[in-house]
């Protein structure tokens, strides 16, 4: 591992507690003034935000990922002691304001949104290598737009960016459709950047090489340009990714995969709820499905199902997309613009898809193409194949917004908001309902 991939671990409970009173700097590490001064101290913050986003259980990867799982019943809650996700296990008026895994969430996200803005804002001035230039925008840019649609795949409003150094909490909010639109400015930004000055082999040679930038900024692109209902731009971009590219947070040893580390090898947390996935009868998987056991292993002893997949082991590593999630965009994209024949024909193409031919051996493996009767038909069939595909990626809670699924088959459907933010900013939205 780049020894820049262990700069900032260790310093989240100081962010969270800094949160409070939002601000966002580390008053253990250096100045503002040292800490985007060349080229070197950028990149090191900008390799931080890597650890922000998926190191530990205060990192992002874990906390989006058991929320989603929880909210949307895929996971269920082993040991009630773990309060915070025994909450959201039970849903409902059950999930308070102090929320830790909520407030994780959004104190992590603002936390990287605002060493993105000082990364990005300071490059043009400090480096002056376009190509090195280049990749610290887009390198930074991919986890600023994935904490801002972060934050919108759980909130119904999300902030219009954070408080100041200084502490002013009088930050608007937006909907979450405009965070989406946000974090796709951003991407589009990088992507312009990058087409312009090509990235560097200096700058990769600086930075962990398991996230593969611009695949990944198309990736994310058609990602959140489908959360936001653009389904001609989420189409166009999903076919610029390279689905045979591995994009993913790598693990090992000193920087562990938690989900593993905290509830695989404990099994003191939570784990699948059964071999349904959480979906309901109708939509749930086929026999013979061969993702089904790879997500979910069987056990002789309690619990009977547990996590398998990319949670299995120290070191494995946690996607950043999948290639079948980029198959999936394709195929709601042209079903929802009314063609059903090429909407059918991606959605075979994950189906039928073996594990030998996908990037990260998640396949299906099913000897049947899909039937359908209709648009209707056809989209329900994509969200079931969303939901197995990508099964723990934190999707499904915004999946389930996005197809109209009934409440139901969720414990809420947005988070109330944390009281770091309550507490000290007054434009802050009255909680949802439910």
């Amino acid at each position: 591992m780049n020894k820049r991939t262990l700069s900032y671990i260790g310093i989240l409970f100081l962010v969270v507690l800094a949160a409070c009173k939002k601000n966002y700097t580390d008053p253990s590490g250096p100045s503002s003034s040292q800490a985007f001064s060349s080229p070197n101290a950028l990149t090191d913050v900008a390799v931080g935000l890597q650890n922000w986003y998926s190191a530990g259980r205060g990192g992002l990867v874990y906390n989006t990922i058991v929320a989603d799982g929880l909210l949307t019943n895929q996971l269920y809650c082993v040991n009630a002691g773990n309060t915070d996700e025994a909450q959201l296990g039970s849903g409902g008026a059950a999930v308070l304001n102090t929320n830790g895994i909520g407030t994780g969430i959004w104190s992590v996200c603002n936390k990287i949104i605002f060493d993105a803005d000082s990364v990005i804002g300071q490059t043009p001035r400090v480096v002056k290598d376009n190509g090195y230039a280049s990749g610290l925008i887009a390198y930074t840019s991919i986890f600023k737009a994935l904490a801002i649609a972060d934050m919108a795949t759980f909130w119904d409003h999300v902030p219009n960016g954070v408080a100041d150094t200084l502490g002013v909490s009088n930050v608007g909010f937006v909907t979450s459709q405009q965070g989406y639109q946000n974090a796709l400015a951003v991407i589009n930004n990088a992507l312009s950047v990058v087409n312009a000055n090509p990235i560097s082999a200096s700058f990769l040679a600086n930075t962990p090489n398991s996230v593969d930038i611009v695949n990944t900024l198309y990736a994310l692109k058609a990602r959140y340009s489908l959360m936001a209902g653009q389904y001609s731009d989420a189409l166009t971009a999903a076919q610029q990714v390279n689905r045979s590219v591995r994009s993913f947070f790598k693990y090992d040893k000193v920087v562990t995969n938690p989900i593993f580390t905290l509830a695989t090898s404990t099994n003191n947390i939570f784990q699948p709820i059964d071999s349904t996935m959480g979906l309901p009868v109708g939509l749930q998987p086929d026999a013979g499905d061969k993702r089904e056991p790879f997500y979910i292993a069987i056990s002789s002893a309690l619990p009977r199902y547990r996590l398998n997949g990319f949670f299995n082991a120290t070191d494995g590593p946690i996607p950043v997309y999948l290639p079948g999630e980029v198959m999936l965009d394709m195929a709601e994209c042209y079903t929802r613009q009314g063609d059903l024949v090429n909407g059918a024909n991606w959605l075979d193409s994950v189906v039928l898809k073996t594990t030998a031919k996908d990037a990260f051996g998640v396949g299906a493996g099913l000897s049947t193409p899909v039937t359908y009767t209709g648009q209707d038909d056809l989209l329900n069939q994509i969200y079931k194949h969303r939901a197995i595909e990508l099964f723990m990626g934190g999707l499904r809670l915004a999946d389930q917004r996005r197809f109209g699924r009934p409440v139901a088959e969720r414990k809420r459907t947005w988070l109330p908001y944390p009281f770091v933010e309550r507490n000290g900013n007054p434009n802050t939205p009255a909680d949802p309902g439910f």
